[in-house]
Parts: structure tokens; sequence; C-alpha cells
């Protein structure tokens, strides 16, 4: 490795590090102007706030901004390599652009990792602290608490509905459980106001619950049971996950739930399996935003750094609109979940390939 390699990894982290750093610093500030009166008036305290909550918050702000920190450190370094006439003078003596940028790959390739690992299992972890903060403490946390009008396959054949379920005390209302059989003829519905699970059994408890069976004959047999335990296939975690949290569940826990929907019966799984991709499509964010940085910075402009920065800060946010316009095809069924996360990617990446085949190397 030569002497421009480590000037350039050490230059790159350096300028990564301020960016990340200003942005954490940025969110914060913003976040507790439109949130602080909620913190207040919630009676949250301020050591609860920024020594809890925020330090909760950091490796989220750091896991969605890293790769926009990553490109604009990679423009405004080659820039000012190639304003210094450094990079004209390495390419004068035999070392090609394509040699130059190996030392930001591998900047790349060392955080697209630690982007994965981040969001994969240490982001989730930090994320249950920040969102049971927000859960007591704000009121948009408040009503991300209900779940209404729940529907989930108990096991084939049998379907549980809920109207409403608390999270909190593990208690469903309006409870109708359905047995089918073959999926089709009705044999016995049951009807409870309420539901609770009773975790020392590992068992839901049905109140004042009726059964309705049906017989073959069309004729029906009521009774009302004042207690009713029942094993179900569903566990309190089931009914508590909303296809939204895929993105705050570590890498192991989403494959999980997305085998439980699939299990239960569960439509629309477009939104989580989009979640689901993107948890290894984003970080590849970092290589392509450094394939389309390097080749565009590299060329001399009138304006010097400014007009740089603006025509990167104007890619990096095209990138991550076309990435966050193309999601509700995913959740639609549009697109494939699969296609959903990758394309913008495949794109911008395509675009990479295409500016450094025509830069001057």
């Amino acid at each position: 490795m030569h002497t421009y390699d480590l000037y350039i990894i050490r230059r790159l982290f350096q300028g990564y590090a301020v960016l990340v750093g200003g942005l954490i610093v940025f969110f914060i500030v913003l976040h507790y102007v439109e949130y602080v009166d909620d913190f207040l008036d919630r009676g949250a305290t301020m050591a609860d706030v920024f020594l809890v909550y925020y330090p909760s918050y950091i490796p989220e702000i750091i896991r969605l901004t890293s790769p926009l920190a990553l490109y604009l450190s990679a423009v405004f370094l080659t820039g000012r390599l190639a304003q210094k006439m450094e990079l004209a003078s390495l390419q004068t003596s035999g070392v090609s652009l394509y040699r130059i940028m190996v030392p930001f790959l591998l900047v790349g390739v060392l955080l697209t990792g630690f982007q994965f690992w981040m969001g994969g299992w240490v982001v989730p972890s930090t994320n249950a602290t920040r969102l049971a903060f927000e859960q007591e403490y704000t009121r948009d946390g408040a009503r991300r608490m209900e779940y209404t009008n729940i529907h989930r396959q108990n096991r084939p054949g049998s379907m549980l509905s809920v109207t409403f379920y608390e999270r909190g005390t593990m208690t469903a209302t309006s409870v109708t459980l359905e047995q089918f059989d073959g999926f089709s003829t009705l044999v016995e519905r049951i009807d409870a106001p309420r539901m609770t699970w009773i975790d020392s059994l590992a068992t839901w408890r049905l109140l004042d619950a009726t059964v309705r069976r049906f017989d073959a004959d069309g004729s029906e047999r009521r009774y009302s049971v004042a207690r009713l335990d029942t094993m179900l296939s569903l566990m309190p975690r089931d009914l508590a996950r909303t296809q939204g949290e895929v993105d705050a569940m570590t890498i192991p826990e989403a494959a999980r739930f997305l085998e439980t929907l699939r299990r239960t019966g569960a439509n629309r799984l477009g939104r989580p399996l989009v979640a689901w991709y993107n948890k290894f499509a984003y970080p590849f964010a970092h290589i392509i935003l450094l394939l389309l940085a390097v080749p565009m910075a590299s060329v001399r402009r009138r304006g010097g750094q400014a007009v740089r920065m603006g025509i990167g800060l104007f890619v990096a946010f095209t990138y991550l609109a076309v990435m966050k316009l193309t999601e509700p095809f995913g959740y639609s069924g549009a697109l494939s979940p699969i296609v959903t996360a990758w394309l913008p990617h495949a794109v911008f990446a395509t675009g990479a390939l295409i500016l450094l085949l025509r830069t001057r190397k």
C-alpha cells in the first residue's frame, strides 16, 4: 500500500467522522426542539432524555446518515485533490483513476460491513430502548402502542380476529376464533369480549366466551363459558408486532417474524418484505455512492468545491428520494419486494459505472 493510499484513507475517515458527528448533532437538536414539550408534559427528566434516550437514538442516526456522510467526504476530498492538481500529478506519473479509487473502495467495503452489522444487530437493540421511551413520553409513541383489526391464522383451518390488542397488558378485546372444516365450512366459532395471556400457563384465557358449534345438517348448538383457556399457536408477540416493525428487528428476529406472518396467513406482506430486503441492500449505498463521487469530483470545474458539493448533495438526495419513491410500489405489490429494495441501487450503480468509464483515467 502506497503513501497516498494511507493519506486518502485517513482523510476520508476524518471527513466521514466530522460529517457523521455534525449530522448527529443536527438530528438531535431538531428532534429535541420538536418533542421537548412532550418530554416536559409527560414527566421525562433531562437525565433520561440526554443520558438514555438520545444515546439510544445515535446508532439509528448513524445507520441513516452513514452513506451520505461517506459520499460527501469523498466528494470533498477528491475535489480538493483535483483542485490542487494532485490527482493530475498521480495520473501523469502513471497512476490510473481506477488505482486511485482503491483506497476509497476499501473504506467503502469496511463501512458496508459495519453498516450491515449495525443495521442487522446493534440498531434494533438500541431502538428497543428508544421506542419504549417514545411510547411513554411522546404522543406519537403512545399512538404506536395501539394494535387494531388484527387477523391471524392460528393453524390451518383456524382463524383469529381481534379488534384491539393492548401490548402492555397482553389483552385483546372483541375476539373471534373460527374453526373451519376443509377451509370452507364453519364448524365452530368462539366469541369473547376479552382475551388475556396467562404467562404462568403459557395459554390464552377467554372471558365470558360464547361457543357456537355447527353440525353438518345446519343446526347450531350454543353455550356460554365464563372462563375458557385455549392453546393457540399464536404468542403475544405475534399479535403485538405490526408489519412495519421489521426494520426495528435484528436479522434473526426479522426472519422468524416473517416466517410467523407466512404461517399465520397474514396478507399484504409487501411492507415487511421490503424492509427485510432493505437490510441487505441499503449498506451497499456506501460503495455505489463512492463510485459516483470519485469520478464526478475528479473533474475540475468552475466554482471549485462549492459547485462540487452542490452537485454532490443533489445526486445524494436524488438517490435517497428514488429509494423512498419506489417503496410504495413494493408495498402494494406492483413490484416484487426484492426488486423494490435493489432497483434504486442497481440504477445508480449502472449510472456510476457509465460515469466512471467516461471519465478521464
